[in-house]
C-alpha cells in the first residue's frame, strides 16, 4: 500500500478487504495464522503539516488483530519519544503478542547499505496492457460488486450484505438458501442462529452441520405455517445436533404448529377458567395481564399454537 493509511483501524479494514479479494480470486486461503498471508507494517508519526516521520517496520504479523494492536502500540511509543524531545531510530521491530508491545530486532540501514544489485537471471518484465485488460475482464465477481448486487437484488441492508460477502463461502451459502424464498429471512437465519452455532463449534460455514438446502427447508416450514418462529428455533437446534432434515424432526417430535381455531379457542377458554381471578382483574383495567394469558395459552399448547391466531382469538374473547 501507499503510505496513506491514517490509523490502525484503517489498516485493519484494508487488510481484511485485501484478504477477502485474495480468497475470492482463489489466490490463497488467506489464513494468516497458518502462514498463508503475513503482514509487515511500516509505522511513522508526524505533527500536522510536517513531513513524514522516520518509520519503523514491524515484521511478520499473523493476524489482523495483531496488526492493529502493533500499530496502536508503535504509534504511542513513537509519540512518547518525540514529546520527550527524542528522535525516532529507523529500525525493524517485532510484536510481542504476550505483552502487547513491539521490541527492536535491529537498526535499519539506509537503502544503499543493503547493497542491492540487479540479478542477471531475472529479466525485465513487461506487462502488455491488452493482456492485463483481458485478465481484468475475466475476474470473478469481487466482494464490493457482490455487496452492491445483494443490496439491489435481494433488498438487504448494506451492513447485512457486507457481512454476507466478507467470505466467499458465506456468500455462496446465502445465495443457495435465498433462491426461491425470502432472502431477508435467509440472511436473518444465517447471521443469527447459524453464525452462533458455528462460533460455538469454532468452525467455518464450509463445515456447517446444517446445509444450505436444510436451512432453506426450515424457512419454508415457517413460511407455510407448519412451524412458528419459536418452534423453528427448537428444530434448528436439533438440526445442528443431529444433521437431520427439518421435516423429519418435525414429524418425529410432533412439532407441527397448531392452526386449528377450535383447538386454540378451547385452550383459551381453559386458561381463562383456570385463572378467573386474573380474568376479572384484566376486565377491571389491568391490561398488563394480557401477556400472562398469552404465555399460559402457549404453555398449554406446548408452544405449538400459532401466535397470530392466539392473539386474535384471545382479543376477541377478552372483548366479549
Amino acid at each position: 500500500s501507499e503510505p496513506d493509511l491514517r490509523s490502525a483501524e484503517e489498516a485493519g479494514i484494508y487488510l481484511r478487504k485485501l484478504r477477502s479479494i485474495l480468497r475470492y480470486l482463489g489466490t490463497c486461503d488467506g489464513n494468516m495464522e497458518e502462514g498463508s498471508l503475513r503482514c509487515d507494517c511500516n509505522v511513522s508519526v508526524r505533527r500536522p503539516g510536517e513531513p513524514y516521520g522516520t518509520r519503523c517496520e514491524i515484521k511478520n504479523l499473523n493476524s489482523v488483530r495483531y496488526v492493529m494492536q502493533a500499530i496502536e502500540y508503535e504509534g504511542r511509543r513513537q509519540i512518547e519519544i518525540l514529546e520527550k524531545g527524542g528522535a525516532i531510530e529507523q529500525q525493524t521491530r517485532l510484536f510481542d503478542v504476550a505483552r502487547g508491545i513491539t521490541r527492536s530486532m535491529r537498526s535499519k540501514e539506509e537503502a544503499h547499505d543493503y547493497r542491492y544489485f540487479p540479478d542477471p537471471d531475472l529479466l525485465p518484465l513487461v506487462l502488455d496492457p491488452g493482456w492485463v485488460a483481458r485478465l481484468r475482464a475475466e475476474l470473478p465477481e469481487l466482494p464490493d460488486a457482490k455487496k452492491a448486487r445483494f443490496v439491489s437484488q435481494y433488498g438487504l441492508s448494506p451492513d447485512d450484505a457486507g457481512v454476507l460477502v466478507a467470505e466467499k463461502e458465506t456468500a455462496l451459502f446465502f445465495e443457495r438458501v435465498a433462491t426461491g424464498r425470502d432472502p431477508k429471512a435467509a440472511a436473518h437465519w444465517i447471521m443469527g442462529d447459524l453464525f452462533g452455532a458455528l462460533n460455538r463449534f469454532g468452525i467455518g460455514i464450509e463445515a456447517s452441520p446444517v446445509s444450505a438446502e436444510q436451512l432453506g427447508a426450515l424457512i419454508d416450514l415457517i413460511a407455510d405455517g407448519t412451524l412458528s418462529s419459536r418452534l423453528a428455533k427448537d428444530v434448528f437446534a436439533e438440526m445442528v445436533a443431529t444433521r437431520a432434515h427439518p421435516a423429519s424432526i418435525v414429524e418425529a417430535k410432533g412439532l407441527r404448529q397448531v392452526t386449528d381455531q377450535g383447538e386454540i379457542a378451547a385452550a383459551i377458554d381453559a386458561v381463562l377458567a383456570a385463572n378467573s381471578d386474573k380474568f376479572a382483574e384484566y376486565r377491571a383495567g389491568r391490561d398488563k395481564l394480557y401477556g400472562f394469558f398469552v404465555g399460559q395459552i402457549m404453555r398449554a399448547t406446548a408452544g405449538k399454537a400459532n401466535p397470530a391466531l392466539v392473539n386474535r382469538l384471545l382479543k376477541e374473547k377478552l372483548a366479549q
